[in-house]
């Protein structure tokens, strides 16, 4: 069985929810054919999914056009959507001709609708898997549009197109999803191995470490003109290229996210799935920069408020560094029960179902 998954390359989010699904389907299906489709790079894509795979360097959605991590650019983003449809028919059957020349048996995305619309059109079975839409998303920053109906209409109709859609939880309500299977929440979770984070990146075990990560796209913090706390270290990324005594770059070989990020004393992030999950579900305390006007936010803050210990940032006091206090009252909470992300096994089980292969 040849299986096409499209991931999206708009954040990690996606590519953290779909991996392990993966690889919990290979467990399953050991002579399964896997072929990733996203604008992600391979070696991005390798470090997250276990199972040998097939990579198609290329995009089938775009999500929103962005400033940076968390701001959109609307205008840009709204001219995009109308390029994108004002073909519409023409671009489903580019895409299902594609999928008939490269002999896709199945397809499962997260979370580009013209795949789904396309493999209703060749008879091909398919699934959605993801914490939002892109329908969702597009309804709330452009729903008032006059000429956003009709777009808004072909992505439902793609999405609804799908043999089901599973919801991962904690996300979007996706209320106009006729096939949604809520399913739990999907994490891969790191070993916590703090001598051998230690080791690699030149800290002290009994010191304080506050990974800044920022969810795979840019957003950066000038670290460089913070204060700083005696005992406290930040591990950023590499390519913010801050030289001081209490920093330390992250992107080494050796050192997988999943394993540093159950390792350290606290994440500070944007709103997003992969990290806030992961970091809930290996007991990291999270702080989180305020995005009231991202639809997602209020659902994922929400499912942090039961358990998690975590608290929100506005950006002035991120962007200043103004949040050792913040810290100091989360790694004073007491802890809630860790939950479990039993979502990636729920899923391959439904999906083997989908599929016909129960």
């Amino acid at each position: 069985m040849h299986l096409l998954v499209d991931i999206s390359a708009h954040g990690f989010g996606h590519l953290a929810q779909t991996a392990p699904v993966l690889d919990a389907l290979a467990s399953l299906l050991p002579t399964l054919r896997l072929t990733v489709r996203s604008a992600l790079p391979r070696q991005q894509l390798a470090r997250r999914i276990g199972a040998a795979f097939e990579h198609v360097p290329e995009a089938r959605d775009f999500g929103f056009v962005m400033h940076n991590a968390v701001d959109i650019d609307l205008a840009a983003s709204a001219q995009r959507y109308r390029e994108f449809h004002a073909d519409w028919a023409q671009r489903v059957a580019a895409e299902a001709a594609w999928l008939r020349r490269h002999r896709v048996d199945a397809l499962l995305s997260n979370v580009a609708y013209l795949p789904l619309a396309a493999a209703a059109e060749v008879d091909i079975p398919a699934a959605g898997l993801c914490s939002l839409n892109w329908a969702d998303l597009f309804a709330h920053y452009f729903g008032a549009e006059p000429w956003a109906g009709q777009i808004h209409a072909q992505m439902l109709a793609a999405y609804n197109a799908g043999h089901v859609f599973l919801r991962v939880a904690p996300g979007l309500p996706m209320a106009d999803l006729r096939h949604r299977h809520d399913i739990a929440p999907i994490a891969m979770l790191g070993r916590r191995d703090r001598a051998h984070v230690a080791r690699l990146l030149g800290l002290k075990e009994d010191e304080r470490w506050i990974l800044l990560a920022m969810g795979g796209m840019e957003f950066r913090l000038a670290v460089e003109e913070w204060a700083q706390t005696p005992g406290l270290n930040w591990l950023v990324p590499g390519d913010w290229k801050i030289r001081r005594d209490d920093v330390r770059s992250f992107d080494l070989p050796g050192l997988d996210f999943s394993d540093l990020l159950a390792s350290v004393d606290a994440v500070v992030t944007k709103p997003g799935y992969g990290t806030f999950v992961e970091a809930a579900c290996s007991d990291i305390p999270i702080l989180y920069l305020q995005r009231d006007d991202w639809p997602e936010t209020r659902h994922l803050a929400a499912w942090l408020g039961t358990h998690a210990r975590a608290g929100m940032l506005p950006r002035e006091r991120l962007l200043a560094g103004d949040f050792i206090g913040d810290l100091e009252r989360l790694w004073r909470t007491p802890a809630p029960a860790v939950p479990l992300a039993g979502g990636a096994d729920e899923a391959a089980r439904w999906l083997v179902a989908a599929f016909g292969l129960a």
